[in-house]
This record gives structure tokens, sequence and C-alpha cells, in this order.
């Protein structure tokens, strides 16, 4: 079995996501949207991975929008990072002990 990707030309790419932008208004969730992929003979992962590319290459710049939006995505970006924050120390002391067990162990 070969671990050699596919590699799909630009306007299936193009095509498979304005799809799934499409599924998207139909469906609850993203990802229920994305479920069209193995349809297309794509891993949804793929596909998934595809439709967050084009959502960041074609946002608009930060100093386009209005100051209230502006804040708005800020704090959120802050939320989500004090989360990652949050989830990181309490696996940095769930592993830190278990290093101290494996070093300080008979």
């Amino acid at each position: 079995m070969s671990n050699k990707s596919k590699r799909f030309p630009p306007e299936f790419r193009d095509r498979a996501v304005r799809m799934v932008l499409e599924e998207e208004k139909n469906h609850p969730s993203r990802w229920s949207a994305v479920m069209i992929a193995p349809k297309l003979d794509i891993h949804p992962d793929t596909l998934s991975k595809w439709a967050r590319l084009h959502e960041r290459a074609n946002a608009p710049a930060v100093s386009d929008l209005p100051d209230r939006v502006k804040i708005r995505q800020l704090e959120q970006e802050n939320r989500e990072l004090r989360q990652a924050n949050e989830i990181l120390l309490k696996a940095s002391a769930y592993f830190a002990e278990g290093e101290l067990d494996r070093r300080f162990r008979p």
C-alpha cells in the first residue's frame, strides 16, 4: 500500500469547497456539510481543511473591519487562547507527575 497522497487540481478543490459552503446552509454544522466528501472520493478531514483554508484566504483584513467587529474578534481569540492555555497547563501538570514518577521510582 502506498502512503503517497492524492493530488487534486485547484479547480477540483475550489468546486468541492463551494459545494461545502452551499451545503452548510442546509446543515447545522460544517462537519455535517463536509460529509459529502465520500461522494467526491475525498476524506472528510481533507475537505474540512480545504474549507478552512479557503475561509482564511478570503477573510477580510482586520484593518478593514469596524471597531466593534475587531473587538469582538479579538475577544473571541483571547477566549480561545485562554482555553488553550488552561488545557496545556492541566496537561503539563499531568505529564510532569508521570515524569516524576518515572524518574524517582526504584
